[in-house]
């Protein structure tokens, strides 16, 4: 199997409501998708958003690296020299690692379909269930009170809520979320960085004081400062899970290595796709920490490939897949079932189960393509 082109196009879809964190306010996910075109006729989908704010990889900067350097280097190479395409994904520009994560995710498809089988059972996995939790945006105590309950009577049982914005508050809204819902409901939290040290452990504290029972808390101070989250670490009752501090494998084995967060996040746009997460998952069952499997504001194509990683290792025990659950439309052919809270990966699909992705606006191609 050998690549014959590669297209990038954008594709725009309607969030159901506004997505806010202290970090930013979004309307819509706007990706870009990329497809890898082989001479058997099979196609690899991809996907990367533009998180500017997190990742720094705008659009222009996305667009640029797979048009410059990524999609250059793969065009005539062979699908059957897997760990060579995987090195060079990595190696042919630094940084840039939601364009990676692309092409990375568009590879895994055709080598598991070039091998007949679901990515997730080419790693090893036998699981193809999973249950994801529903992200509450920051808003006064009353509307995430409210976005909570239709959480709920959506099928939802955990919530990840996202706080951060004056933090003053940021106890009320809590404690108007945990009113809202039945107590069996599991309650996480995300500040996105927001707050101090000191204050994130006075915040917590008193989150478990007023009897809220958080699960964990996520990227709680500043995503460079890891002594700042080892002092909230070993202070806060609350379990810290690292996401923002986590780009890389290097990045994971310092957190691990100093006890700076109880959790580890790992996200396909921070560390470039399945290859370096596959490595952030196996350092943390060599450390016995346990990981999350998150995600950005993406479409279908680069959750499922998430969904994958999630079902082919164990020690990725949280799953936050659920970006396509924040959506009002689905473009996505193919792939995993999204159904509410549940995950189904089918097992009657090779690769990654991505068939076609509807209303991308093409922009740019290198070699052989489609229409």
């Amino acid at each position: 199997m050998k690549i014959t082109g590669i297209d990038w196009g954008e594709v725009s879809i309607p969030l159901r409501t506004p997505f806010k964190t202290a970090l930013r306010t979004v309307a819509s996910v706007e990706d870009i998708i990329v497809r890898v075109y082989t001479d058997t006729g099979d196609i690899g989908f991809g996907e990367a958003p533009p998180t500017g704010r997190i990742t720094g990889d705008t659009t222009g900067a996305i667009v640029g690296a797979i048009r410059d350097h990524l999609a250059p280097a793969l065009v005539s190479r062979r699908v059957d020299d897997f760990n060579d395409l995987m090195a060079l994904v990595q190696g042919c520009v630094v940084h840039n690692s939601s364009a990676k994560a692309a092409l990375d995710i568009a590879l895994w498809d055709l080598f598991g379909k070039l091998r007949g089988v679901p990515v997730y059972q080419l790693l090893g996995g036998s699981r193809n269930h999973l249950v994801t939790d529903l992200t509450i945006s920051v808003n006064s105590p009353e509307e995430m009170a409210r976005d909570a309950q239709i959480a709920v009577d959506r099928g939802f049982d955990c919530l990840k809520v996202k706080v951060g914005v004056n933090p003053a508050l940021d106890v009320e809204r809590l404690a108007a979320v945990r009113a809202a819902v039945p107590s069996g409901i599991t309650l996480r939290i995300d500040a996105n960085q927001a707050w101090k040290p000191k204050e994130a452990v006075r915040i917590l504290n008193g989150m478990q004081e007023r009897g809220l029972n958080i699960e964990f808390v996520e990227q709680p101070v500043a995503a460079d400062d890891l002594e700042g989250m080892k002092y909230v670490t070993e202070r806060s009752c609350v379990p810290v899970l690292a996401d923002e501090s986590v780009f890389s494998p290097m990045d994971a084995m310092k957190i691990l290595q100093t006890g700076a967060a109880d959790l580890i996040n790992i996200k396909l746009m921070k560390c470039g796709g399945i290859y370096n997460g596959l490595k952030i998952a196996t350092l943390a069952e060599m450390y016995g920490v346990e990981c999350m499997i998150g995600c950005m504001l993406e479409g279908r194509v680069a959750v499922n490939a998430a969904a994958h990683l999630a079902c082919a290792r164990s020690v990725i025990t949280r799953i936050d897949l659920d970006g396509p659950m924040l959506c009002a439309s689905d473009p996505v052919h193919g792939g995993s079932v999204f159904n509410e809270k549940d995950i189904t990966l089918p097992d009657d699909q090779t690769g990654l189960g991505i068939t076609g992705v509807d209303g991308v606006k093409r922009v740019g191609h290198v070699g052989e393509v489609e229409g």
